[in-house]
């Protein structure tokens, strides 16, 4: 009979803390890449910078009560569709308004 030796109960814990660390990292690398999209939508159909896309975003998010994440995804779906819930679409029209450019993009000043 072959004896197969057990592990000990702290290296079976540690296996699973490194297990949920990684299930965690993994989440957050795809929700980072989800809000990245998001801000480069805001970009380019809002014709502001990425910093002003990150904010942009984050107020919607707070003006809404809608998780940061969700509304990044709302954003990339309109950009696919051009569908976007009503209070999303509100609150993005008006913080575009409150953090968009001064001018248009290639107008000249004299």
């Amino acid at each position: 009979m072959t004896r197969v030796p057990q592990e000990p109960d702290g290296e079976t814990d540690r296996l699973f803390e490194l297990q949920e660390e990684v299930h965690q990292l993994k989440e957050a690398v795809s929700s980072h890449a989800v809000v990245d999209q998001a801000i480069g939508v805001i970009v380019a159909l809002g014709r502001v910078s990425p910093d002003q896309g990150w904010q942009v975003l984050k107020e919607v998010s707070q003006h809404t009560n809608i998780k940061l994440r969700h509304v990044a995804e709302l954003i990339l779906i309109w950009g696919r569709s051009g569908r976007i819930p009503e209070p999303v679409a509100v609150e993005l029209a008006e913080a575009l308004e409150r953090n968009g450019p001064t001018e248009i993009p290639g107008s000249r000043t004299c």
